[in-house]
């Protein structure tokens, strides 16, 4: 879709979950001159997004997924604060539930409360985000860029080298049925519906182990 004068905001994911193919979000924002929110589902913790978070003006971090943070952990990062000022909250805390269905707001400041907040998860995300390596993105890329070498003789790699830590491809057979069988062999990858795919997630814990049951899997099934 085009960007018009009437465009308010663009909202993209850095590394899209099927292809595994990564976006220059920091040259669309440049280019666009619109404000932009990155989806980091598939990077934050996979790749470095230091530098590019920098040049876009949100970033949100899905932190249960690359960071193995608890669930629902994650992070919006906000460029410039005074853009999350609204005139209206468009979430209003309620003092409780009656039968009717009736809304009964809470007093004073607190009907603008969010909610309760979970400190064991957060305390869960902290412990997380200490245990990475500092070459945990090298060792990713490079446990990425092996699971295609080896797949590459047996079926068409569909993500572009070198764009992120995912492996989708395309197997000459059912990818239902290769899926099922690669879990019972210990290898879990996810089958992408409706595109006839098969994504592997490399990080920086994937062995060479890991890959050569992947590769071997694929290779039986074919």
């Amino acid at each position: 879709a085009a960007v018009t004068p009437r465009t308010r905001l663009i909202a993209t994911s850095h590394v899209l979950w099927t292809t595994g193919r990564r976006l220059d979000v920091a040259r669309l924002r440049a280019e666009s001159g619109v404000p932009v929110l990155v989806d980091g589902a598939q990077s934050a913790g996979a790749i470095d997004v230091t530098g590019v978070a920098a040049h876009v003006d949100f970033y949100t971090v899905s932190a249960q997924k690359w960071l193995c943070a608890p669930e629902p952990t994650g992070a919006l990062y906000v460029r410039d604060p005074e853009r999350l000022r609204v005139a209206q909250p468009s979430y209003l805390s309620q003092q409780g539930y009656e039968p009717s269905g009736a809304f009964a707001p809470r007093e004073g400041a607190a009907r603008f409360d969010s909610g309760w907040i979970g400190a064991p998860t957060l305390a869960g995300l902290v412990a997380a985000l200490g245990t990475h390596p500092e070459w945990r993105y090298a060792r990713a890329a490079e446990a990425a860029a092996r699971c295609r070498e080896l797949l590459a003789p047996l079926v068409e790699v569909v993500t572009p080298p070198g764009h992120s830590t995912l492996v989708s491809f395309r197997p000459p057979g059912d990818p239902s049925e290769l899926v099922a069988s690669l879990h019972e062999r210990g290898v879990v990858v996810r089958e992408l519906p409706g595109r006839n795919l098969v994504r592997a997630s490399c990080g920086w814990w994937t062995s060479e182990g890991d890959l050569d049951r992947l590769v071997a899997g694929v290779a039986a099934s074919g």
